[in-house]
């Protein structure tokens, strides 16, 4: 008998596997697993075997993120991330201090601040004035939905009172019409295109950098939700291709080409010679990106009928369907005849629905292709839709951090959704029960990568360091083990990886440990666990021992 390169023992394993959930003991040789059991395992130790005595610890399948932005997380490591806090007086005392360390940067750019902080989430440009007052300053929102800018910017991007809004998006104003330092959606690419690009160097870094962070959090593959050039956002295409060819790049990866909303079909033959030149070891771009609407917070998630206002009144604003749906469905009948997966962006029950909508198109015309077409964000779902997903296919993409109690969804959703509206958010459970798969990923740097925080509010449905017992739509929690496979199986799903996600002879050794058995612990305290180790095929990419 064959001996085996590394093998576990002393479990818990947690296999994921249904016809055997638990075992205490797993071998790996190469990049795949071999054994999976009890003592028999033991036998394939020989004495080049290396030997992991987990003592009680957990193992089980890699986690994957179904929705991130990994090199753009990298990129705002190094630049002045503002997320974490939420004071006012702080984020200016980290601007100034990041400005005053920087004096050779041209922009003081950066990110991270909550809209929960200003008044109707709307900080002003004096405030960046007064810290900043001889640079620009560019700073996305914790949702990358909005951005922040000081006069300087302004004046450089020769934004006026003059200035219309653009059709994606919006200026925020003064009284007299002045722009007041927020810009929405699409308006903060009047600002973002001004900012010097990145170097393909600066990417590459940001992504190795992005890559350890994740590695150390149980990541071992992804899918990076936008490749493309954004907003002012850079293309993080090269950098991928860059590391997949000299090895760097130790996770799967899974890149979603950006389906440029102002252009139509005519970009379909660009996005499948992209494809082709975009596949390379463990990188691949098989999937489109389709961003249907915004936010609720800043009033463009697509709704079915109108936003509030802060009386309870109904307004003339549903929000904005980026892709006119009527388009929509020729588009992406098109996309699934080429086999392409579509990666929609739907957050209000108006955008989910006009997406389903278009894959029930393409299933009409192109039959069961099995392109695993997939929903991300998902906050207002109708009722009416749940069982829609099963019947079609589509994948609930879901995040779970977003879905607890906290300021923005307290202040900022709850009130202009309405009560009834209010009760459709998030909705993991109801999915679940009608039968639609799950997948999980964080929207990093949107809300932390960090997957043993997320699925800590999917389980409990209260953010990690609650403390006033407010459990946020408690008929939505999701059990461990289906949280887990969300995390898992779900989302290797939906990354095109059939061999990984769960612990069964003949798939890829992507496993992690943590220090604990989270299953033999309190819900409350899922997220107290810490990832120790950390392996993709049978590699170890991350340990704290």
């Amino acid at each position: 008998m064959s001996k085996a390169d590394l093998v576990f023992t002393n479990g818990p394993v947690h296999t994921g596997d249904p016809a055997r959930t638990r075992a205490s003991g797993l071998a790996v040789t190469g990049e795949r697993i071999t054994a999976v059991g009890h003592d028999e395992v033991r036998e394939l130790i020989g004495p080049k075997t290396e030997v992991v005595d987990l003592s009680g610890r957990l193992l089980l399948a890699g986690f994957q993120d179904a929705h991130v932005h990994a090199v753009s997380g990298g990129l705002e490591l190094a630049d002045c991330d503002l997320s974490g806090t939420t004071g006012v007086d702080e984020y200016l005392r980290l601007v100034r201090e990041f400005a005053d360390a920087h004096p050779e940067r041209e922009w003081v750019t950066g990110g991270g601040w909550s809209m929960e902080s200003f008044a109707g989430g709307l900080p002003t440009r004096q405030l960046l004035d007064a810290v900043v007052p001889d640079r620009p300053v560019y700073l996305p929102n914790r949702d990358h939905h909005g951005a922040w800018v000081n006069t300087r910017a302004l004046e450089l991007a020769g934004l006026t009172r003059e200035t219309p809004d653009p059709a994606d998006g919006r200026i925020e104003r003064e009284a007299d019409g002045t722009p007041s330092g927020v810009l929405q959606e699409g308006a903060t690419g009047l600002v973002a295109r001004l900012i010097p690009p990145t170097t393909p160097a600066d990417r590459v870094a940001a992504l190795l950098r992005a890559q350890r962070l994740l590695h150390s959090l149980g990541i071992t593959g992804w899918q990076d939700a936008l490749l493309g050039a954004f907003n002012g956002n850079p293309d993080p295409s090269d950098a991928y291709l860059a590391a997949a060819r000299d090895g760097s790049l130790t996770a799967r990866v899974t890149g979603a080409l950006w389906w440029q909303r102002e252009r139509g079909a005519e970009q379909i033959t660009e996005l499948v010679e992209r494809r082709r030149e975009l596949t390379h070891g463990r990188f691949r771009a098989g999937s489109v990106k389709i961003m249907q609407d915004g936010i609720a917070e800043n009033f463009t998630a697509a709704l079915g009928s109108p936003y509030l206002d802060a009386c309870g009144c109904a307004t003339a604003n549903s929000g904005l369907s980026f892709v006119d749906p009527a388009a929509l469905r020729g588009y992406v009948t098109e996309l699934d005849a080429l086999d392409f997966q579509v990666h929609f962006h739907a957050l209000g029950d108006r955008a989910v629905r006009e997406a389903l909508d278009a894959l029930e198109a393409a299933l009409a015309a192109n039959g069961r292709r099995g392109n695993r077409h997939h929903l991300a964000h998902l906050q207002v779902v109708h009722p009416d839709d749940l069982v829609r997903f099963a019947r079609l296919g589509a994948i609930a993409n879901i995040q779970p951090l977003w879905a607890a109690h906290e300021p923005q969804m307290d202040e900022l959703t709850i009130p202009f959704l309405g009560p009834e509206r209010a009760s459709w958010q998030y909705p993991f459970g109801a999915l679940v029960r009608a039968g639609a798969t799950l997948a999980a990923g964080s929207d990093w740097p949107v809300s932390s990568p960090d997957p043993l925080a997320g699925l800590h509010v999917a389980v409990n449905r209260m953010e990690p360091e609650a403390t006033d017992g407010r459990v946020f739509l408690p008929e939505q929690r999701l059990d461990l083990a289906t949280a887990i496979a969300a995390y898992t199986a779900g989302s290797a799903h939906v990354n095109g990886h059939d061999d990984a996600g769960s612990l069964r002879p003949g798939q890829l050794a992507d496993l992690v440990v943590l220090d604990r058995d989270v299953f033999a612990a309190p819900a409350e305290e899922i997220h107290l666990a810490r990832v120790e180790q950390t392996f993709v095929g049978g590699e170890r990419v991350h340990s704290l021992v």
